[in-house]
């Protein structure tokens, strides 16, 4: 799963750009390892370091983790009744 606005989160942090985050996500989603990317695919990241790849997948791990909880809980409260349109798309508002 892969969400533009955790591609524009991470590409800020490591200073690189939106299509050179969405890259190496691409690859790494595919299994290659940081190490295997930063060496060989260099040409496909734009020239991203093994630094910034690791850098990369930790914070992309840590937003997708955030992202399914933040889903399970929304369900949890739908799944309650107590999930108004309102208190939904507050959430969704100051959790981006």
């Amino acid at each position: 799963m892969m969400n533009d606005s955790f591609c524009r989160i991470i590409a800020g942090e490591i200073q690189a750009n939106a299509g050179q985050v969405e890259a190496a996500v691409r690859l790494l989603d595919e299994g290659n390892t940081v190490p295997f990317i930063a060496r060989y695919r260099k040409e496909i990241t734009g020239g991203l370091d093994d630094t910034q790849l690791r850098n990369l997948e930790t914070r992309l791990g840590y937003l997708r983790e955030l992202e399914d909880r933040r889903q399970a809980i929304l369900k949890s409260i739908s799944e309650q009744g107590k999930l108004t349109d309102g208190a939904g798309w507050r959430h969704q508002r100051y959790v981006k």
